[in-house]
């Protein structure tokens, strides 16, 4: 009886995983290595640019991933391992409302953006932990959340106040 129920349990526990890999390997961004593991690779969906608040100069250009369902907002950058440099995700919500985030499963630290629908950066939230599971909220309802490198907001000098415009690629 014991070992009818172990094997029951291993059975389960297989196709669980059989599961899980095959659906994690159906995002065409997602790749298993020669090791093992799971790589999650950057897929450009279009172009974003800060601007100045006070003369509307473009601060800086990146490449965009876009995060604009549920699956894809809750996945963001977890399990990545790297992010170009100038690279970063941008997620589209539904609704202007507060916006939290956390870094369970993110080994990137990162800089996140929120941005209300006037296209204007409300809080910046720098050098977030990796791994962590506290909350990153915006102080104001935002509708987009712009994530990129840690160290990348002070090194482009992009502050509170300033903007963003986006551009998406035909998918």
């Amino acid at each position: 009886m014991k070992s009818k129920k172990l094997l029951i349990i291993g059975f389960i526990a297989v196709v669980a995983v059989a599961a899980t890999l095959f659906f994690l390997t159906q995002e065409e961004d997602t790749k298993i290595t020669d090791g093992g593991a799971f790589e999650i690779s950057f897929n450009k969906q279009g172009t974003l640019a800060f601007l100045s608040a006070q003369n509307n100069d473009t601060l800086s250009v990146i490449d965009i991933e876009v995060a604009d369902n549920n699956q894809r907002r809750a996945r963001g950058l977890m399990y990545r391992k790297s992010l170009p440099a100038d690279a970063g995700m941008l997620f589209v919500f539904d609704e202007e409302e507060i916006q939290g985030f956390w870094m369970k499963n993110t080994y990137i630290p990162l800089d996140m953006l929120f941005v209300n629908a006037d296209n204007e950066i409300i809080t910046i939230h720098t050098n977030t932990a990796p791994l962590k599971e506290w909350n990153y909220a915006s102080t104001r309802p935002a509708l987009y959340v712009v994530e990129v490198n840690a160290g990348y907001c002070a090194q482009k000098q992009i502050t509170e106040g300033d903007k963003i415009i986006f551009e998406l690629s035909s998918h």
